[in-house]
Parts: C-alpha cells; sequence; structure tokens
C-alpha cells in the first residue's frame, strides 16, 4: 500500500493530528511549528510523527511539491469576531493576509489534497469556503455537513473553562509551560472529529484517484 505523505503546517498541540491513527496505517506526517515548546509536546504526543521547529508559511512554499495531503491552520486571532468585537479593549489590526496567501498558493500550484482550517472571521470572507461549526475550510474536495461535535465556548478565561477544554480536547493544555496563553491554545485547538473526518474524505478521495490510474496502467 503507497504510503501518504502528509503536511501539518502550524500543528501546535495536534487538535486535527489525534486521531488520525485511525483512519489508515500507511501515513508519514510531517508536522511544522514556530513555537518549541508546542513542537516539543506535539512530538510527545506523536512520536512517530517528522517534527520541524521552522516558520509553516516559508515551509510550505519550500516542500508543498513532497507531499499527497496538506492541512494549514494560519493564526486566527486578526481574522476573528471576538478579536473585533473587543476593539475598544485593544488597538486594531490589520488581517494577517497569510491566510489568503496560502489559500490561493495551494488553489493553482499544489495537486494534490489540501485543507486551509481558520475561524470564521468578523469580514465577508474574501474567497468563499466550507463552514463548519464555527470555522471555516477552504480545500479542492467536499466536506460532509457533519465534521464536528458542538462545544460551546463561554468567554471565560477560568479555570472551570480550561477544565472543560482538557476533557473536550482529551488532553492536559496545563503541559505547556511556554509563552502563550493556555486557555488560547485550546480554545484554537481543531475538534480531532474534525481532523479525522476531513482526512478520511480526503484519503478517499487519493484512493479512488489511485485506482483509476492504476486500472489505466493495467489497461496499457
Amino acid at each position: 500500500m503507497k504510503t501518504i505523505k502528509i503536511l501539518n503546517l502550524y500543528a501546535c498541540l495536534g487538535g486535527n493530528r489525534y486521531k488520525w491513527d485511525e483512519v489508515a496505517d500507511n501515513l508519514e506526517i510531517t508536522a511544522v511549528e514556530l513555537d518549541p515548546e508546542a513542537a516539543r509536546l506535539y512530538k510527545e504526543r506523536f512520536p512517530k510523527d517528522d517534527v520541524i521547529v521552522a516558520d509553516a508559511h516559508q515551509y510550505l512554499l519550500d516542500h508543498y511539491k513532497e507531499f499527497d495531503f496538506i492541512w494549514s491552520s494560519p493564526p486566527c486571532p486578526s481574522h476573528s469576531r471576538s478579536r473585533y468585537w473587543a476593539h475598544g479593549q485593544s488597538l486594531p489590526e490589520y488581517p494577517n493576509m497569510m491566510l489568503y496567501q496560502e489559500i490561493i498558493f495551494l488553489q493553482h500550484h499544489f495537486k494534490g489534497k489540501y485543507v486551509v482550517e481558520n475561524v470564521i472571521p468578523y469580514y465577508q470572507p474574501l474567497i468563499a469556503a466550507q463552514k463548519r461549526g464555527r470555522h471555516l475550510y477552504w480545500c479542492n474536495f467536499t466536506l460532509p455537513q457533519n465534521i464536528c461535535r458542538e462545544f460551546s465556548l463561554q468567554g471565560s478565561n477560568s479555570n472551570k473553562e480550561l477544565k472543560r477544554l482538557i476533557d473536550f480536547h482529551n488532553y492536559d493544555f496545563t503541559k505547556y509551560k511556554g509563552e502563550q496563553p493556555v486557555t488560547k491554545m485550546a480554545r484554537n485547538l481543531v475538534d480531532y472529529e474534525a481532523g479525522k473526518t476531513i482526512l478520511e474524505t480526503a484519503l478517499g478521495i487519493i484512493r479512488k484517484k489511485d485506482e483509476k490510474q492504476t486500472s489505466i496502467f493495467d489497461f496499457l
């Protein structure tokens, strides 16, 4: 069986990655994360993955041809509705356009399957996406309608809210000793059921494509 090479960008603590081993056992995963502490914990959680501490945006540009499936979750705060609603408490900022750079780049240059995930923004998205739960997904395949579990954020930084997130993601975020707020990381983590369903969908399409190519070659 062919090895499926996956690039997991802005990997953080691997929320999307958590259930991938239940989807297939022929995965070769490269995770890229800029925060050394988050990368360390990701490697602790998924020791078989190749974990690289680097700028994910540049890594995509340099290595995209090496992979069959790419998942990207660029930083979301500058796009989020919560940041916009709190503009009286902090200075406004430009939306980070790395998000749209990567979408356009993958649309036009990547031959495999991809998904770019982000929050629902405070503005009308510049490129149409598939909305599932609290997130938008830009990808070159159609997602199932139900891919994630329901979780209601309560807008609190309390220990009670963190405990709910720990239970929901099945991960103890208090292990993280880096510079980012722990509750913020927990809130931004992708639901592992969404990650699993999206990979299942993408791999099903990749396998059909491979089978079709094999049958053509057999015929010839």
